[in-house]
């Protein structure tokens, strides 16, 4: 076994495991009773992969995608991005380096609806203090790239749900992250935008090597995934 300059070690074959999850339990108060949500996941990976976790509502998938992009905590078991395990971390280390390796698409595109399509894109980079004239430089060839030209002055409400789900995954994209994770990403889109959007991220996923884990019910998703995990009562079915 190698290593990669990212820090993931490299198998036979050449694979590079970028995120590892063992035993992930999570588990909530519901009124006078504890529900188990997650009952021992052991999920993985490798670099360059497009994944799709799929399953009937309620079983766990947004659960398990809220754990290993570090937004909550497991009751047991690990997560490690690369050689990282993430929640042997504070609080803040933990932040940062979600901040700088993970790029987040949800089924709500949740914009600032003051802000242009441009700087709703380049707000991760202004979080992270980047130059603020470069960073919109940046948004821009993003926003040109997923068709959106002559679109990146305006508000969100100025645009249809297609084009800003398309900012959505502009944002997610443009810290370049290591690792992608997208939970129902075209659960709020009619046929046309929904196809459109997956042609899209699967022609920027071979483009920009990306890495993504993808929680659908979209058939079109799953059809163009290199692998799909199938999740029933808390637990992922063996692949």
């Amino acid at each position: 076994m190698r290593h990669t300059a990212y820090g993931g070690p490299r198998f036979e074959g050449g694979s590079v495991q970028l995120i590892r999850a063992t035993g992930l339990r999570k588990s909530y108060r519901s009124s006078e009773r504890r529900v188990e949500v997650l009952r021992g996941v052991d999920i993985s990976v490798d670099q360059g992969e497009m994944v799709a976790i799929v399953g009937a509502s309620g079983v766990g998938k947004s659960t398990l995608m809220h754990l290993l992009g570090t937004l909550d905590v497991p009751d047991e078991g690990s997560v490690f991005l690369g050689e990282q395990d993430v929640f042997s971390m504070d609080e803040d280390a933990r932040n940062r380096l979600r901040n700088r390796t993970i790029g987040f698409i949800f089924q709500f595109h949740h914009l600032l609806p003051e802000f242009t399509a441009a700087e709703n894109v380049a707000m991760p980079l202004w979080i992270a203090q980047s130059d603020e004239a470069e960073a919109i430089t940046r948004a821009r060839t993003l926003l040109s790239e997923l068709g959106l030209a002559e679109r990146v002055e305006h508000r969100p409400s100025q645009l249809s749900g297609g084009e800003q789900q398309r900012v959505a995954v502009a944002r997610a994209l443009v810290t370049e992250p290591a690792l992608v994770l997208a939970d129902e990403p075209t659960g709020n889109l009619d046929t046309r935008n929904s196809n459109e959007l997956v042609a899209l991220f699967r022609e920027f996923h071979e483009k920009r090597s990306l890495t993504s884990l993808i929680v659908t019910h979209s058939e079109a998703i799953a059809a163009v995934c290199d692998r799909v995990l199938y999740m029933e009562d808390g637990k992922l079915a063996p692949s």
